[in-house]
């Protein structure tokens, strides 16, 4: 692994220091006073802000109907992970994936987390593609760096049946992110295929939030699925957003204290231990 020489600073942040106050601790509740003081400090570094909570099993009919989703709007998408067999770039902190979105073409992406963007380079920054968001669940968050880039579908479709390499669905900047960060000896190439996994997902603005939810259903091989609600937003509004969405969720009887479940680890962890998706 490269000394990461192309992607961080070493310079320290000059920002000041972020102000805990006692509404954001009622809003995050679940946050300790340091843990917000973090989540602050990530905030001002980032782009963007992904609010995401994921829903129990036994209450999803439920919060399909109470929000008013028409699933005969969603689209169908199918996405795959690539790392080794005993998920050593995931450990290291890189996350490496490519998805098919119905009638369209796809994507590709590197993504490193958790980051400090105070030791992200300002090259780096800048660079096409690029960009960073925090991630919060209900009592957790991570911050991200990801570089994202358009891929055919029909490229997509013969890497994820194994006729063409994986670096192939990658450009040259994100094969050198990959190799600043990647551990010592890992090449794309060298990288399994894991999947692809079946996405439902819908975005809509329901009725009494003035903002688009997305709604994906994950299906996973062994039969398991994660239903996940988020939405985004600006980092400066990221309290605002977060109470008027805890409201707005709890009055359609959304369990925001139920247990979370995260849809890459989940699907790292499947392929990790021998599924096989038949």
């Amino acid at each position: 692994m490269k000394d990461h020489e192309e992607g961080v600073s070493a310079m320290a942040s000059t920002a000041p220091e972020p102000v805990v106050t006692e509404e954001m601790e009622e809003i995050a509740p679940r946050l300790t006073h340091e843990q917000l003081g973090e989540l602050l400090a990530l905030l001002q570094g980032s782009d963007s802000v992904e609010l995401k909570v994921t829903v129990p099993q036994a209450d999803r009919r439920a919060t399909v109907e109470r929000l008013g989703m028409d699933v005969l709007d969603a689209e169908i998408r199918q996405v795959a992970f690539f790392d080794t067999p005993d998920l050593r770039l995931f450990e290291h902190g890189v996350v490496v994936r490519a998805r098919r979105i119905q009638r369209r073409d796809g994507d590709s992406v590197v993504k490193l987390r958790p980051v400090d963007p105070a030791h992200l380079t300002d090259k780096l920054r800048k660079a096409a593609g690029f960009g960073v968001e925090v991630d919060a669940l209900p009592g957790g968050f991570v911050c991200s760096a990801r570089m994202k880039a358009k891929v055919e579908d029909g490229l997509l479709r013969r890497v994820f049946a194994g006729e063409k390499a994986v670096h192939k669905l990658f450009t040259k900047h994100q094969r050198s992110l990959f190799e600043d960060h990647a551990p010592d000896g890992i090449a794309l190439d060298d990288l399994a295929v894991l999947g692809p996994i079946n996405i439902l997902k819908l975005k809509f603005t329901p009725e009494g939030y003035p903002r688009p939810l997305v709604v994906e259903l994950w299906s996973y091989p062994d039969g398991g699925q994660i239903l996940e609600l988020s939405t985004k937003c600006a980092p400066a509004d990221a309290f605002a957003v977060t109470a008027e969405t805890k409201e707005f969720l709890a009055a359609r009887g959304v369990d925001l204290g139920a247990p979370q479940q995260t849809k890459t680890r989940t699907a790292l962890a499947y392929f990790a231990g021998g599924g096989d998706d038949g």
